[in-house]
């Protein structure tokens, strides 16, 4: 089914246009034009400071910590009632 789907859409001007465009002669040009579209977009980001980006990781750190904590301890509670009630 897959090849009737795309043999009926090289028929179209669409596909055409598709086929024509990903030519493996354009690659490298392409490839030269994707890496200046990111050298300007990466211009554009709005990079943290250093003191955001401590302040960042240390509360991530600081809730996977509790999470962890959280999860152990409930584990703990769940494994202990198994083995006193159940086996």
């Amino acid at each position: 089914m897959t090849s009737d789907f795309f043999s009926a859409n090289i028929k179209n001007k669409a596909g055409k246009a598709f086929l024509k465009t990903m030519k493996i002669a354009n690659l490298p040009q392409k490839i030269i034009s994707f890496l200046k579209e990111v050298k300007l977009e990466m211009k554009k980001v709005n990079w943290p400071t250093r003191k955001e980006t401590v302040r960042y990781t240390l509360i991530v750190i600081g809730l996977s910590v509790a999470v962890a904590a959280f999860l152990g301890t409930l584990d703990f509670i769940f494994n202990t009632l198994l083995t006193r009630f159940i086996l």
